[in-house]
């Protein structure tokens, strides 16, 4: 199996030594959940990439593809969720050509932590596994130090409080497909409301045993609104008093650097 490569380390206490800001990872914030209901699963995330106080990307998905019926959402540094999920997905394929069968979700969940394990948590991948073989449905989460946790519904990221409080006000087994997507929008809308690491739109995704269906922003809670007025301003409208314009290369001089063993190509 592939993994990380953690070189930029050394060149990351390099610029910390030298006095100055370190490069920072895009984080995804996050709110992500899941539950089960009486067909199979139902998935939810929101769409906002933050970059410390700044939203880098109003509509990322969040919600990645494993197999034909597992999917995983992933919260926590965007680049170690993508390419996380990348690599498991890469290798339940190989797994299932292989052995000639459907892959199971135990075993995504395996590999996944698995590698998160070995890395000791310096993966920034916090996760919810869902899918359904031929044993029924399984929804877990994996923790970025390879924990895992099997359950009816589960929360995940700087949203989870919020969205925990929809689902243990609300759930209950065996619900309908319908119901359950409700719940998962109204859980992952209350996480876009309640936590600044969170917002945007909806997406949400079901897993039964004859069909994976992706609901690509379901429900879009903040459309902005178009502007009353226009705000351009005519060429001219601001007059300045004067005008002035320094070069900022001050000297320049050339070093010519010649190797006395080197061939002579003039």
């Amino acid at each position: 199996m592939a993994g990380f490569d953690f070189s930029n380390e050394l060149r990351n206490n390099f610029i910390a030594d030298k006095g100055l800001r370190l490069p920072k990872a895009t984080s995804t914030g996050t709110t992500i959940v899941g539950c089960l209901f009486q067909d199979g699963i139902v998935l939810g995330a929101d769409t906002r990439a933050t970059e410390g106080p700044i939203v880098a990307d109003k509509n990322c998905e969040k919600i990645h593809y494993i197999t034909d019926n597992i999917r995983c959402c992933g919260a926590g540094t965007a680049a170690d969720t993508e390419y996380t999920t990348a690599l498991i997905s890469s290798n339940m394929e190989l797994h299932a050509l292989s052995t000639g069968r459907k892959p199971r979700v135990v075993t995504a969940m395996t590999m996944l932590k698995q590698m998160l394990f070995r890395y000791q948590g310096h993966i920034g991948a916090a996760l919810v596994l869902a899918g359904v073989d031929s044993t029924g449905p399984h929804l877990f989460t994996i923790h970025p130090h390879g924990s895992t946790d099997k359950l009816p519904y589960v929360t995940m990221g700087s949203g989870s409080l919020a969205a925990m409080a929809v689902f243990e006000s609300a759930w209950r087994p065996n619900m309908h497909r319908t119901d359950a997507l409700n719940l998962v929008k109204a859980a992952i809308s209350a996480g876009i409301f309640n936590d600044l690491g969170s917002g945007s739109n909806v997406d949400a995704c079901i897993i039964t045993p004859d069909n994976t269906e992706m609901l690509r922003n379901v429900e879009m809670p903040n459309i902005r609104p178009q502007k009353e007025r226009t705000y351009a301003f005519r060429r001219g409208t601001t007059a300045w008093s004067k005008e002035s314009i320094r070069s900022l290369v001050v000297a320049e001089s050339i070093t010519s650097i010649r190797d006395e063993n080197q061939m002579d190509t003039t």
